[in-house]
């Protein structure tokens, strides 16, 4: 009996030091890949093959948006990003990457649903790598994630080439020139070894990255060849902070790739936080939460990994970053997301949706 009392005990204390559960929002989609909320309405998921569900509060789905004919799919092709314009309840405009038929990236403005413009087309020697994701940071700029190229340890050398749009962060002003201008203060717009849209380079497959909405920091998850997933993190304001160089294809999170020893790390910035193929094999980026459902999780950075499904928390503590795990999960994490409120969702790749809760 004194031994079932410690049993139960621990199981009350071991609840009490979870936070956060995961809650089911909707299932039976076809390879979801991305989960955002149309500002002023539904939530709205990405699916790979080229369509928008939307979902609203009773779990009721329809079909938002449909572009499965302009899409290529599968593998790591398909409808990758969108993200709304800030001043989207005005304009309507909002913003589109996907791969096209011919497996090129494509960045393509929509405005009232209706394809407007395609602000950029960028070749891909590989079917892989294709980075995908879109965000707009505090400063009214468009951010672009790109991976290097694909193949395996970029064999083009993409990350690392100024002249390459591969392998890089850009940043775009989407509301002069046409169809884009490239912002005054980019960091290597006076530099003609470099195109003027890169902001930062040195990035393998950047799957998935967030601006914190209270503070603006940019965290970047990027996913790693054979060894090491990284995050890597630019802290605001984004105006003076370009110029980044995150290291690959010299570097794999904080070790040498190439060559494999003695590398020059010179001018390199090195991720905030690392792990092994022990832990998972491909980092799935997420958000600073900033909800008010979870008050533990305030302030924390939560990603993920596609393969193990596990979510951690991250967060700056004692002049370092520390992760610790918040939830071990069976789930094929191919996003989180974020609504209004700041509450996140986990996008399961095999046609779930689930919202972070509190645990009771």
């Amino acid at each position: 009996m004194e031994r079932l009392g410690w049993i139960f005990l621990a199981l009350i204390t071991l609840a009490l030091a979870q936070p956060a559960a995961l809650r089911p929002v909707i299932d039976q989609l076809e390879k979801p890949l991305y989960l955002t909320q149309e500002p002023g309405g539904p939530l709205l998921v990405l699916t790979q093959r080229g369509r928008i569900v939307s979902v609203d509060a009773k779990g009721r789905r329809r079909l938002w948006l449909d572009l499965h004919k302009k899409v290529s799919c599968c593998g790591e092709r398909g409808l990758l990003g969108l993200a709304f314009h800030p001043q989207y309840k005005k304009n309507h405009r909002f913003f589109l990457n996907y791969t096209d038929r011919r497996g090129r990236t494509v960045i393509e403005e929509y405005r009232g649903g209706r394809s407007y413009r395609v602000l950029l087309t960028i070749p891909q020697p590989y079917a892989n790598h294709n980075g995908g994701h879109l965000a707009f940071g505090h400063d009214g700029y468009l951010y672009v994630g790109t991976g290097d190229g694909g193949s395996a340890g970029d064999p083009q050398e993409n990350a690392q080439n100024p002249a390459s749009l591969l392998g890089k962060m850009l940043r775009l002003d989407v509301d002069h020139g046409d169809p884009y201008a490239v912002p005054d203060d980019n960091p290597f717009v006076d530099d003609p070894k470099y195109r003027p849209e890169v902001w930062a380079l040195g990035l393998r497959n950047p799957w998935r990255y967030s601006f914190d909405r209270a503070t603006g920091d940019l965290f970047i998850a990027d996913v790693g060849q054979n060894r090491w997933q990284e995050v890597n993190y630019v802290p605001a304001p984004m105006g003076t902070s370009g110029g980044w160089n995150f290291g690959w294809n010299v570097m794999e999170g904080n070790h040498c790739f190439k060559p494999p020893k003695n590398c020059r790390r010179v001018g390199l910035a090195p991720p905030i936080l690392e792990y092994g193929h022990d832990q998972g094999c491909s980092v799935t980026g997420g958000y600073v939460y900033r909800g008010r459902a979870i008050q533990a999780l305030t302030g924390k950075y939560i990603f993920g990994d596609f393969c193990s499904g596990t979510i951690w928390t991250a967060l700056w503590k004692n002049g370092a970053w520390k992760s610790r795990v918040l939830l071990r999960t069976k789930l094929k994490i191919s996003s989180f997301g974020e609504d209004a409120a700041g509450e996140i969702y986990v996008v399961d790749y095999r046609g779930a949706v689930y919202e972070l809760v509190p645990a009771r």
